[in-house]
Protein backbone atom coordinates (compact mmCIF):
# COMPACT_ATOMS: atom_id res chain seq x y z
CA UNK A 1 0.00 0.00 0.00
CA UNK A 2 3.04 2.50 0.90
CA UNK A 3 5.08 1.50 -2.75
CA UNK A 4 1.47 2.11 -4.38
CA UNK A 5 1.11 5.36 -2.60
CA UNK A 6 4.96 6.39 -3.41
CA UNK A 7 4.46 5.85 -6.95
CA UNK A 8 1.85 7.63 -7.22
CA UNK A 9 2.94 10.64 -5.74
CA UNK A 10 5.68 10.31 -8.01
CA UNK A 11 3.55 10.19 -11.26
CA UNK A 12 1.38 13.24 -9.86
CA UNK A 13 4.61 15.34 -9.24
CA UNK A 14 6.25 14.65 -12.69
CA UNK A 15 2.58 15.48 -14.28
CA UNK A 16 3.08 18.55 -12.44
CA UNK A 17 6.73 19.56 -13.56
CA UNK A 18 5.62 18.34 -16.93
CA UNK A 19 2.61 20.82 -16.57
CA UNK A 20 4.49 23.78 -15.36
CA UNK A 21 7.77 23.19 -17.73
CA UNK A 22 7.18 21.76 -20.76
CA UNK A 23 6.01 25.38 -22.72
CA UNK A 24 8.98 27.00 -21.82
CA UNK A 25 10.63 23.61 -23.06
CA UNK A 26 9.23 24.02 -26.39
CA UNK A 27 9.62 27.37 -25.94
CA UNK A 28 14.03 27.30 -25.57
CA UNK A 29 13.56 24.43 -28.57
CA UNK A 30 11.77 26.05 -31.12
CA UNK A 31 14.03 29.22 -30.45
CA UNK A 32 16.97 27.44 -32.34
CA UNK A 33 14.35 26.67 -34.99
CA UNK A 34 15.34 27.29 -38.69
CA UNK A 35 12.16 28.36 -40.07
CA UNK A 36 9.38 30.77 -38.75
CA UNK A 37 6.97 27.96 -37.13
CA UNK A 38 6.78 27.41 -33.96
CA UNK A 39 4.97 23.82 -34.30
CA UNK A 40 7.49 22.23 -37.04
CA UNK A 41 11.16 21.73 -36.77
CA UNK A 42 13.16 22.88 -39.78
CA UNK A 43 16.25 22.61 -38.53
CA UNK A 44 18.59 24.13 -35.91
CA UNK A 45 19.60 27.82 -36.43
CA UNK A 46 20.64 30.87 -34.29
CA UNK A 47 18.87 33.22 -36.85
CA UNK A 48 16.34 34.68 -34.14
CA UNK A 49 18.91 34.91 -31.93
CA UNK A 50 20.66 37.10 -34.50
CA UNK A 51 17.90 39.24 -35.47
CA UNK A 52 17.03 39.80 -31.59
CA UNK A 53 20.45 41.82 -31.10
CA UNK A 54 19.68 43.79 -34.86
CA UNK A 55 16.67 45.13 -33.34
CA UNK A 56 16.66 48.13 -31.86
CA UNK A 57 13.40 48.21 -30.31
CA UNK A 58 14.34 45.03 -28.24
CA UNK A 59 17.59 46.60 -26.95
CA UNK A 60 16.16 49.56 -26.18
CA UNK A 61 13.75 48.12 -23.93
CA UNK A 62 16.95 45.09 -22.46
CA UNK A 63 18.82 48.62 -22.21
CA UNK A 64 15.33 50.26 -20.17
CA UNK A 65 15.41 46.66 -18.06
CA UNK A 66 18.52 46.67 -17.08
CA UNK A 67 19.29 50.22 -16.10
CA UNK A 68 15.65 50.32 -14.19
CA UNK A 69 16.79 46.92 -12.13
CA UNK A 70 19.96 47.94 -11.27
CA UNK A 71 19.39 50.88 -10.17
CA UNK A 72 16.00 49.90 -8.18
CA UNK A 73 18.38 47.50 -6.35
CA UNK A 74 20.90 49.93 -5.61
CA UNK A 75 18.21 52.20 -4.14
CA UNK A 76 16.07 49.51 -2.59
CA UNK A 77 19.07 47.54 -1.26
CA UNK A 78 20.63 50.93 0.64
CA UNK A 79 17.24 51.99 1.96
CA UNK A 80 15.67 48.31 2.90
CA UNK A 81 19.14 47.90 4.74
CA UNK A 82 18.79 51.16 7.43
CA UNK A 83 15.03 50.03 7.19
CA UNK A 84 16.14 46.81 8.74
CA UNK A 85 18.32 47.80 11.30
CA UNK A 86 15.48 50.53 11.94
CA UNK A 87 13.81 47.62 12.89
CA UNK A 88 15.88 45.62 14.59
CA UNK A 89 16.45 48.65 16.95
CA UNK A 90 12.74 48.91 17.98
CA UNK A 91 10.83 47.17 20.63
CA UNK A 92 9.27 43.99 19.63
CA UNK A 93 5.43 45.57 20.32
CA UNK A 94 6.40 48.27 17.60
CA UNK A 95 8.23 46.28 15.26
CA UNK A 96 5.64 43.27 14.75
CA UNK A 97 3.06 45.50 13.41
CA UNK A 98 5.19 47.54 11.18
CA UNK A 99 7.04 43.85 9.85
CA UNK A 100 3.68 43.43 9.04
CA UNK A 101 3.22 46.33 7.03
CA UNK A 102 6.37 45.14 5.48
CA UNK A 103 4.85 42.43 4.20
CA UNK A 104 2.02 43.68 2.76
CA UNK A 105 3.25 44.63 -0.55
CA UNK A 106 4.73 41.30 -0.90
CA UNK A 107 1.08 39.45 -0.20
CA UNK A 108 -0.64 41.91 -2.46
CA UNK A 109 -2.05 41.38 -6.12
CA UNK A 110 0.34 42.85 -8.19
CA UNK A 111 -2.56 44.54 -10.23
CA UNK A 112 -3.69 46.19 -7.32
CA UNK A 113 -0.15 47.45 -6.58
CA UNK A 114 0.27 48.77 -10.09
CA UNK A 115 -3.13 50.50 -9.97
CA UNK A 116 -2.72 52.02 -6.88
CA UNK A 117 0.79 53.32 -7.97
CA UNK A 118 -1.13 54.62 -11.24
CA UNK A 119 -3.28 56.72 -9.05
CA UNK A 120 -0.90 58.16 -7.07
CA UNK A 121 0.91 59.34 -9.63
CA UNK A 122 -1.71 60.94 -11.75
CA UNK A 123 -3.10 62.34 -8.23
CA UNK A 124 0.75 63.98 -7.62
CA UNK A 125 0.60 65.35 -11.12
CA UNK A 126 -2.15 67.16 -10.86
CA UNK A 127 -1.44 69.18 -7.58
CA UNK A 128 1.90 69.46 -9.20
CA UNK A 129 0.39 71.32 -12.28
CA UNK A 130 -1.96 73.43 -10.04
CA UNK A 131 1.45 74.23 -7.87
CA UNK A 132 3.34 75.34 -10.46
CA UNK A 133 0.56 77.75 -12.08
CA UNK A 134 0.40 79.15 -9.12
CA UNK A 135 4.39 79.63 -8.41
CA UNK A 136 5.21 80.38 -11.61
CA UNK A 137 2.51 83.61 -11.72
CA UNK A 138 4.14 84.68 -8.37
CA UNK A 139 7.63 84.81 -9.79
CA UNK A 140 9.37 85.42 -13.47
CA UNK A 141 12.79 83.77 -11.97
CA UNK A 142 12.33 80.35 -11.72
CA UNK A 143 9.67 78.31 -14.19
CA UNK A 144 8.53 75.00 -13.19
CA UNK A 145 7.13 72.53 -15.60
CA UNK A 146 3.24 72.46 -15.60
CA UNK A 147 2.90 69.37 -16.71
CA UNK A 148 4.38 66.07 -15.70
CA UNK A 149 3.88 62.29 -17.52
CA UNK A 150 4.82 58.85 -16.37
CA UNK A 151 8.03 57.63 -17.24
CA UNK A 152 11.00 56.19 -16.70
CA UNK A 153 10.74 58.53 -13.52
CA UNK A 154 7.84 56.61 -12.06
CA UNK A 155 8.15 53.24 -13.11
CA UNK A 156 11.70 53.52 -11.19
CA UNK A 157 10.24 54.54 -8.11
CA UNK A 158 7.25 51.82 -8.78
CA UNK A 159 10.35 48.93 -8.64
CA UNK A 160 11.99 50.67 -5.53
CA UNK A 161 8.86 50.49 -3.65
CA UNK A 162 8.03 46.87 -4.41
CA UNK A 163 11.66 45.94 -3.98
CA UNK A 164 12.15 47.84 -0.14
CA UNK A 165 10.44 45.01 1.37
CA UNK A 166 12.31 42.02 -0.13
CA UNK A 167 15.21 43.44 0.71
CA UNK A 168 14.11 44.14 4.73
CA UNK A 169 12.94 40.29 4.93
CA UNK A 170 16.35 39.28 3.74
CA UNK A 171 18.38 41.81 6.07
CA UNK A 172 16.38 40.87 9.15
CA UNK A 173 17.23 37.83 9.82
CA UNK A 174 21.01 38.68 9.91
CA UNK A 175 20.17 41.13 12.26
CA UNK A 176 18.75 38.79 14.31
CA UNK A 177 21.69 36.52 14.31
CA UNK A 178 24.36 38.56 14.99
CA UNK A 179 25.70 39.40 18.63
CA UNK A 180 24.13 42.45 19.96
CA UNK A 181 27.49 43.18 22.15
CA UNK A 182 29.27 43.09 19.14
CA UNK A 183 28.79 46.82 18.21
CA UNK A 184 29.24 47.66 22.35
CA UNK A 185 32.03 45.80 22.56
CA UNK A 186 33.38 47.93 19.11
CA UNK A 187 32.74 51.09 20.91
CA UNK A 188 34.39 49.77 24.12
CA UNK A 189 37.78 49.50 22.22
CA UNK A 190 37.60 53.16 20.78
CA UNK A 191 35.18 52.53 17.34
CA UNK A 192 32.66 55.66 16.67
CA UNK A 193 28.98 54.11 15.69
CA UNK A 194 29.99 54.69 12.27
CA UNK A 195 33.07 52.76 12.14
CA UNK A 196 31.06 49.80 13.80
CA UNK A 197 28.47 50.35 11.66
CA UNK A 198 31.31 49.53 8.91
CA UNK A 199 33.42 47.59 9.87
CA UNK A 200 30.90 45.17 12.64
CA UNK A 201 27.28 45.42 11.14
CA UNK A 202 27.78 45.72 7.62
CA UNK A 203 30.05 42.50 7.39
CA UNK A 204 27.56 40.36 9.82
CA UNK A 205 24.60 41.18 7.59
CA UNK A 206 26.26 40.89 4.33
CA UNK A 207 25.07 37.87 2.64
CA UNK A 208 21.66 38.62 3.69
CA UNK A 209 22.25 42.12 2.05
CA UNK A 210 23.75 40.65 -1.26
CA UNK A 211 20.46 38.08 -1.07
CA UNK A 212 18.46 41.05 -0.93
CA UNK A 213 19.69 42.40 -3.61
CA UNK A 214 19.97 39.69 -5.58
CA UNK A 215 16.39 38.65 -4.98
CA UNK A 216 15.50 42.30 -5.44
CA UNK A 217 16.95 42.16 -8.92
CA UNK A 218 15.65 39.24 -10.15
CA UNK A 219 11.94 40.87 -9.17
CA UNK A 220 12.62 43.55 -11.01
CA UNK A 221 13.43 42.15 -14.08
CA UNK A 222 10.88 39.50 -14.02
CA UNK A 223 8.24 42.59 -13.27
CA UNK A 224 5.51 43.26 -16.00
CA UNK A 225 2.24 44.22 -14.58
CA UNK A 226 3.76 47.06 -11.88
CA UNK A 227 5.89 48.40 -14.89
CA UNK A 228 2.67 48.51 -17.18
CA UNK A 229 0.88 50.79 -15.12
CA UNK A 230 3.31 53.08 -14.01
CA UNK A 231 5.53 53.26 -16.92
CA UNK A 232 3.12 55.43 -19.18
CA UNK A 233 3.97 55.70 -23.22
CA UNK A 234 8.04 57.16 -23.21
CA UNK A 235 9.51 53.73 -21.41
CA UNK A 236 9.15 50.28 -21.64
CA UNK A 237 10.83 47.51 -20.27
CA UNK A 238 11.56 44.26 -21.85
CA UNK A 239 8.25 42.31 -20.61
CA UNK A 240 6.18 44.81 -21.84
CA UNK A 241 7.97 44.47 -25.29
CA UNK A 242 7.47 41.13 -25.78
CA UNK A 243 3.64 42.15 -24.62
CA UNK A 244 3.21 44.51 -27.35
CA UNK A 245 5.28 41.97 -29.93
CA UNK A 246 2.49 38.92 -29.22
CA UNK A 247 -0.03 41.47 -30.00
CA UNK A 248 0.09 41.89 -33.56
CA UNK A 249 2.08 38.75 -34.42
CA UNK A 250 3.75 36.15 -32.68
CA UNK A 251 7.72 35.96 -34.00
CA UNK A 252 10.42 33.24 -33.18
CA UNK A 253 12.17 36.15 -31.99
CA UNK A 254 9.70 36.11 -29.11
CA UNK A 255 10.92 32.43 -28.20
CA UNK A 256 14.96 33.94 -28.31
CA UNK A 257 14.21 37.10 -25.97
CA UNK A 258 12.03 34.82 -23.66
CA UNK A 259 14.82 32.16 -23.47
CA UNK A 260 17.53 34.88 -22.44
CA UNK A 261 15.51 36.42 -19.87
CA UNK A 262 14.42 32.60 -18.45
CA UNK A 263 18.31 31.95 -18.19
CA UNK A 264 18.98 34.85 -16.55
CA UNK A 265 15.90 34.56 -13.86
CA UNK A 266 17.13 31.15 -13.75
CA UNK A 267 20.78 31.66 -12.82
CA UNK A 268 19.89 34.52 -10.22
CA UNK A 269 17.45 32.33 -8.42
CA UNK A 270 20.49 29.60 -8.79
CA UNK A 271 23.63 32.11 -7.08
CA UNK A 272 20.58 33.03 -4.27
CA UNK A 273 19.82 29.83 -3.09
CA UNK A 274 23.70 28.47 -3.42
CA UNK A 275 24.73 31.11 -1.51
CA UNK A 276 21.87 30.32 1.34
CA UNK A 277 22.96 26.80 1.05
CA UNK A 278 26.66 27.32 1.71
CA UNK A 279 25.52 30.18 4.75
CA UNK A 280 22.95 27.72 6.44
CA UNK A 281 26.19 25.25 5.57
CA UNK A 282 28.41 28.03 7.79
CA UNK A 283 26.28 28.31 10.56
CA UNK A 284 25.85 24.71 11.11
CA UNK A 285 29.52 24.50 11.15
CA UNK A 286 29.77 26.98 13.56
CA UNK A 287 27.21 25.75 15.76
CA UNK A 288 29.34 22.00 16.05
CA UNK A 289 32.54 24.17 16.65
Amino acid sequence: MKRSNSLLSRVFMALVFVFLYAPIVLLIIFSFNAGNSNTVWQGFSLEWYEKLFRDRLIMQSVYTTLLISLLSTIIATVAGTFAAIGFYSMRRRIRDPLMTVNNIPMMNADIVTGVSLCLFFVAFFNFWGDFAVWFNSLQGVIQLPTRLTMGFGTLLIAHVCFNIPYVILSVGPKLRQMDKNLVDAAQDLGCTWMQAFWKVIIPEIKPGIISGALTAFTMSIDDFVISYFTAGSSASTLAMTIYGMTKKRVSPEINAVSTLLFVTVLVLLAIVNIREARQERRNAHRLHA
